[in-house]
């Protein structure tokens, strides 16, 4: 049996090893899933939602464990791990009864009711950064409205993604939730299968081929493919806010994070003050493995990403960047807090999601500049305006399926991506009834 081992960032140790789920095997797991899916769906909404209730209060007694998981298996220091499991646990309950309001028949009168049917079988394929939180999100929605799931993650966090699967499967029916453990490879063959649903999170990259590979089933989709998210500053900013969180958010996670600011307008007449800010701040992060005391920033995931961000750096220094603070050359597995002022349009960093933790600035002399620059890229995910007055209409004209004028992107709104960073969406109501089909039945 062909076995896939995880390894710890900083030691490269093993740290545990799960079975790959081959391509050969995956029928037989979508024939279970099938199988499974009819008697799931044949439960009332209530029905349903006891379950998965009943499943989620067994994630209680492996809290530490799954934070533990995550800290050696992705790096994340345990404080962050640990908000990252409570607030899946802790959180399941409220999550639940959103998902099964916004699931309920709506009486449109007339006799017209709409009803949120299941789909059937739904591959929920998940990342590495957020290991236990982004797979939530997708596979309660997916469960309570009646589908099965087949869970692919990520690589990198298998052993995670195992425990979580393992102990909510002491309660779900047999079928109902499997995993499928491998590389791209796998997540193809699954994306290849008999399923109705793909909900997916990731790469650009494997969007499109996930994309392209549904279309001869017209199978859904809901992707969040990515961001390299823009910030402008604006001369009537409050300024130490702006320097909080353009630092915040660009080292937030190591950097590795769909949100994370990755570039930075700032109007040129407050821009000595910003930078020398940021950089105060930004000194003060420490750097160093998830059991260390005080510290921000840990590893990168793997030495793919640390070699790619040091890529974008490396290209930013050929091509006339100032450092203020760091350098274009880190020993594995760290990147140490680095801030790069006077980006230009031609630098990877500006144009490529960097995924580290890294301010990049460039100035400007004109706000029309900074939207202009802001909005040439494929990809608008999140994006953040801080300024006074104006700060709101500058927010109109951003191209991203999230907006945060003088705070962050988000918020209680569904999680959207525009142009290349999204297809389809997910949370709140609007997001819940992307995981079922609206049937109308007129009386």
């Amino acid at each position: 049996m062909s076995m896939l081992v995880s390894y710890d960032p900083i030691t490269q140790l093993a740290l545990g090893e799960v079975p790959i789920t081959t391509a050969e095997k995956m029928s037989g797991v979508v024939k279970r899933a099938k199988h499974a899916q009819k008697s799931w769906a044949a439960l009332s909404l209530s029905e349903r939602h006891q379950q998965v209730i009943l499943a989620y209060e067994q994630l209680v007694k492996v809290q530490e464990p799954l934070t533990l998981l995550i800290s050696k298996e992705m790096g994340k220091d345990y404080q962050r791990a640990s908000y990252e499991v409570t607030g899946t646990v802790q959180n399941a309950d409220y999550f639940c009864q959103e998902i099964a309001s916004a699931l309920a028949p709506e009486s449109q009168g007339h006799g017209v009711e709409l009803q949120y049917r299941p789909l059937g079988v739904v591959a929920v394929i998940s990342p590495w950064n957020y290991p236990l939180a982004m797979a939530n999100n997708l596979l309660l929605p997916a469960l309570m409205a009646g589908n099965t799931v087949v869970l692919k993650p990520s690589e990198e966090t298998p052993l995670v993604a195992e425990l979580f699967v393992n102990t909510l499967n002491e309660v779900l029916p047999e079928g109902v939730l499997q995993i499928a453990h491998g590389d791209a490879e796998t997540g193809k063959a699954l994306v290849n299968a008999d399923i109705n649903m793909v909900a997916f999170t990731g790469s650009l990259a494997a969007g499109k081929h996930i994309m392209a590979s549904a279309a001869s089933s017209l199978k859904r989709l809901v992707m969040e493919l990515g961001g390299n998210d823009a910030m402008i500053v604006m001369a009537s900013a409050d300024i130490d806010k702006a320097v909080q969180f353009a630092v915040a958010s660009s080292f937030e996670n190591a950097g590795q994070m769909c949100t994370s600011t990755e570039r930075v307008y700032v109007d040129a007449r407050i821009a000595d003050e910003f930078e020398q800010k940021v950089v105060a701040l930004a000194s003060r992060y420490q750097v160093g493995p998830w059991d260390q005391k005080n510290v921000n920033i840990g590893p990168i995931v793997n030495q793919k990403q640390h070699k790619s961000v040091l890529s974008q750096l490396k290209d930013a220094e050929e091509k006339g960047a100032r450092f203020l603070l760091g350098t274009a050359d880190y020993e594995l597995p760290f990147i140490q807090p680095t801030v790069v002022a006077d980006i230009t349009a031609d630098m990877c960093l500006e144009h490529d999601e960097t995924f580290g933790p890294i301010v990049a600035i460039s100035r400007f002399n004109h706000i029309s500049e900074a939207i202009t620059r802001a909005n040439a890229s494929p990809y608008g995910l999140g994006a953040t305006v801080f300024g006074g007055a104006g700060a709101a209409d500058v927010a109109e004209q951003m191209e991203a399926g999230m907006v945060g004028v003088n705070q962050g992107p988000g918020g209680a709104g569904p999680w959207v991506g525009a142009k290349q960073s999204g297809f389809g969406f997910h949370g709140t109501a609007a997001g819940h009834r992307q995981f079922t089909q609206l049937r109308i039945i007129s009386k």
